[in-house]
This record gives C-alpha cells, structure tokens and sequence, in this order.
C-alpha cells in the first residue's frame, strides 16, 4: 500500500507556504484600525481628542498594496527559479525571503520601510502560492491531487485566523509591541517550513527532467512503494514521467506565445479570468479591512476588542466552510461551485450596500480614527451588515476560494501548463495589488457605492462562469481537449460542447477506472496510463 501518511505530511507541511498569505492578511487587517499602529505611522496628527488619526487612506492602501505587488513579482520570477532549483528548495528560499521580510516589518519604524518589508513578504508568498500546488501535485497520487491542492486555500484560512488571534492577544500590550511582537511571530512558521522541508525528498518529475533517474525512482518508492522500487505502481508511474517528459523534449521548449494563440486562447482567458474573478469578488478586500466595515457597524463602541472578536468569528468561518469544498469538490464540480457562489456573494453585496446606503450617517468629527470609516450605521441595520458579511464569507470559502487554486491547471496540456499557471497566479497577485489599494481611497469618497461596484462584479463573473466555463472534473486530458475543440492543428473556433451542457461524469469516471485498474491499484488511487499521460 502506498505510504499516504508521508504524502499527506509532506502536504501539509508545504502548505505551510500558502499560509503566509493568511498570516499577511490578518496581521495587517487586526492592527491597522489600533493606536498604537496608528501612532507609530501617524500621517495625519490627531482629532480632538488627542488620538492618532495615522496614515491617509491612499497611504494605508499602498501599505496594504506592497505585499501582492511583490507577490506578482514572486509568482513571474519562481517559474525560472523553480526550474532551475526544484520545487522543494524553491519554496525553502520562499521562506527565507519571508523571514527577512518579517524581520523587515517588524522593526519598521516609518512608512517606507514599512511597504519595503510588506513587499518583501509579498515575493515570498508569490514564490510559495505559485510552487506549492506544483510540488504537491507531483508527489501526490492521481486521485489525491485535487483535495491536497485545495489544502493551500484552506492553509490560507488557518493562516487568517491563527494570526488574528495572535493579534487579539497582542492587543492587550502597551505600545508598539502590540504590533511588533505579531509581526515577529509570523516568521515562526516560515522556519518550520524550512526545516520541515530539509528531510523531504523533491519532485521525482523534477528530478527526472535533471537525468536523475534513479534518484526519482527511488522517491516514487518511498511515497508509493514503502521502498519497494519494483512495486507496480512506482513503475508504471515512473513509466508515465519518462513518456511525458521525452514528449516535452520532442518539441521546442514552451513559449509564452503559445497562450496566445488561436488554439489556445480561450483556455487561457478562462484560467485568467478565473484568478481575477476570483479577486473582484472582493473576499481579501473583506479580509483586509473588515475591522474597517465593523467600526462602521458600530462595533467600536465598546472598544477595540469588540472589534477584533467579530472579525475572528468570521475568520472562523473561512476555516470551517473551507472543509466542504475538500470532502466533495470532485462530486460537485467546478462549475457549480463557482455559479452558487458568485450568486450568493453578489446578493449579500447587495444587502450591504442596501443597509449602508439607507441608514448609515456621516461620522462625527474624531469619531472613527480613519478616514476610510466613512460612514457609521447602529441598530438592527449594523447587525445585518455584520450577518451579511458572515455569510459572504461562508460563500466564497467553499466556492470561489478552492476552485480558483484548483481549475486553472486542469485547463492546459502538459507542456503549457507550468507558464499557464504562471500566468494565472500573475494575474491574481495584479487585482489583489490594485483592489488592495483601491478600497480606502473608496469606502472614503463614494462609501456605500464600492460594494455596488463589487456586486456588478459577481454578476457579471456568473454570466462568464455560465457561459464560457466548462467542466473539468473527472475529465482525462482528452477530454478537456475536445471541450475546446483544439485537437485539430490550426483550430480556432470554439465549436465544442457548450460549456453550459457539460457535466461532471464522476459516476462514469469511477466506472471506468473500476473497469481499468487492478484492485491493488485501485487501493493506490492509480489511474491508467491513457488517462494520465493522453496521445
């Protein structure tokens, strides 16, 4: 039998990477709304009761904005470097950037150097978001591949919440160790990364496209063999490895070009456009400042803490809403996921803009400490908002927030699929930079109106979904092939299946591999050959 308990260790002790993009969130979402914060970085002096007003609403969103700016960098730059070093020491560099990155922050004491150190930890996640998933889907068997992915958004919700709750206890320190010491401790996590990873063997398909062949099958059998080499499994997928990578060196290396051409287009506009979406659905917006959108419901009457408190219920609910999506994405899909919850997300979008734009008041002078608390609401009006945004939350967590991570690599053949990828993280990282500093600057001027905007947003990705998007899950490659129609040398035209009638033949794929694979392989999660490496 397979030794799952090392693939599955190794898993999640690489997520530990995504999880630093949690860890980011909630260190700055907790403590940008707090005095001693505000004091250090004061911008703007103080209101009339002598408390720091801190940095402008532009100044706070670059602030906020350095980190997926250096996370687009990170993304484009570990390709070439993942490459050239391997997945496994890839993403051990990662974590020493964010080490210095941490260090960097925490010993901030001015703006600049502030953006720096946030820009910093931003190359790190960028390194670690787009690495991860690649080491992990190349160690993992061909059935476990989809839920040890979708483990990353879920190291992410642990990362938010963990870190929020470091937060909330640092909150209770006098002075700039209320912010220092979290932004210390978010380092600790990257040295296990480190060390963990020190005793992990890489990639076997790294390995092999190196010459090192023996040194691959030797780490198939110590996931998949128990150390056997001549287990049957081992071979057949040592098997697979040498078929693919001999039909990669059979063609020129993968251009960037290639995206973009006719046969190739609409693959790629769907793997973008779903790391966008993913991003102008406005979840890390909420993530970032929903101490923002509670102090505007009111919640900072009663001091800071009534604050926070919310904030990590709903952090909690990122976690726990999470777990769905890694039990049964391959038996609901992708397309359904992704049009239930762009639905649900736009309807309470809406409910927030109704509930702001109707009964919110301007504040009085001094009394919310930034200029992006623009409005404030009481009464039941505020308890729907903080509802609201709840289960916003818990719509995207199970929808939007996995799929986006696991979708874009099923699009592509083989050989595209790493620059593809690529692509798509880049994207992401370049809305989360633009919307991180969009949202201060926006809740401050046209207030109510940024959740309309958002809203439109889900609509319109509901439309793109419904229309353009097709189901991938339990498909070979040949399968996805035929959707787009591009099996033909010089296809243009997208004269598949419409993706509005595709559907997710789980039942049938199950048949078939019943039908295909020995009981012990079958017990191994291993799927034939012609499913895994497609003519």
């Amino acid at each position: 039998m397979a030794n799952h308990k090392r693939i599955y260790r190794i898993a999640f002790l690489a997520v530990i990477g995504g999880a630093l993009f949690g860890f980011d969130i909630s260190s700055m979402s907790a403590i940008i709304a707090t005095q001693p914060y505000l004091c250090q970085f004061n911008e703007r002096g103080f209101d009339d009761k002598g408390q720091c007003l801190g940095p402008s609403s532009v100044t706070q969103g670059g602030i906020v904005a350095a980190m997926p700016g250096g996370s687009l960098v990170g993304a484009l730059v570990s390709g070439w470097l993942s490459d050239r070093m391997g997945r496994k020491k890839t993403i051990m560099i990662g974590s020493i950037v964010w080490i210095v990155g941490s260090i960097v922050v925490c010993a901030s004491v001015h703006l600049s150097m502030l953006a720096i150190g946030r820009f910093i930890n931003g190359f790190a996640v960028g390194i670690c978001s787009a690495q991860v998933p690649v080491y992990i889907t190349e160690i993992a068997p061909p059935t476990m591949r989809g839920r040890l992915v979708s483990l990353q958004q879920w190291a992410i919700t642990w990362g938010i919440l963990i870190m929020y709750f470091i937060c909330f206890g640092c909150s209770y320190i006098e002075g700039s160790a209320a912010f220092r010491v979290p932004w210390a401790l978010q380092m600790l996590p990257a040295v296990g990364l480190f060390v963990g990873l020190l005793r992990e063997p890489e990639s076997p398909r790294w390995l092999f496209t190196r010459g090192r062949e023996a040194e691959a099958e030797n780490v198939l059998a110590l996931l998949h063999g128990n150390g056997d080499v001549n287990n049957r499994f081992v071979q057949r997928e040592l098997q697979q490895i040498r078929a693919a990578v001999q039909e990669e060196h059979s063609h020129a290396d993968a251009r960037w070009s290639e995206l973009f051409a006719p046969k190739m287009l609409n693959r790629t506009a769907i793997g973008v456009f779903t790391q966008i979406w993913s991003q102008l659905t406005g979840m890390n917006v909420m993530m970032y400042y929903i101490t923002y959108v509670f102090t505007m419901a009111g919640l900072a009457e009663s001091g800071t803490n009534a604050v926070l408190i919310p904030s990590s219920v709903s952090f909690a609910i990122n976690v726990i809403m999470t777990v769905p999506a890694l039990l049964w994405l391959d038996r609901w899909g992708r397309r359904a996921p992704l049009l239930i919850g762009s639905a649900l997300m736009c309807l309470f979008l809406v409910i927030n803009a109704i509930m702001f734009g109707v009964y919110a008041r301007t504040p009085y002078p001094g009394e919310f400490p930034s200029a992006s608390e623009s409005m404030a609401v009481s009464g039941p009006a505020a308890w729907v908002i903080i509802v609201s945004t709840c289960l916003f939350v818990a719509s995207f967590a199970p929808t939007w927030g996995p799929v986006s991570w696991t979708y874009p690599p099923e699009l592509f053949p083989l050989r595209l699929r790493g620059k593809a990828v690529a692509l798509a993280t880049a994207a992401n990282w370049t809305f989360n930079f633009a919307l991180a500093y969009f949202v201060p600057p926006a809740f401050e001027h046209i207030t109510w109106k940024t959740y309309i905007i958002f809203a439109v947003f889900c609509a319109v990705m509901h439309l793109h979904v419904f229309f353009l998007f097709p189901e991938t899950a339990n498909k070979s490659l040949e399968e996805v092939a035929q959707l787009f129609d591009d099996t033909e040398p010089g296809a243009i035209k997208y004269i598949g299946t419409p993706a509005w009638k595709t559907r997710n033949n789980r039942a049938v794929m199950m048949e078939q591999e019943e039908k295909r694979a020995s009981p012990a392989d079958t017990e191994l999660g291993l799927i034939s050959p012609a499913q895994e490496c497609p003519k």
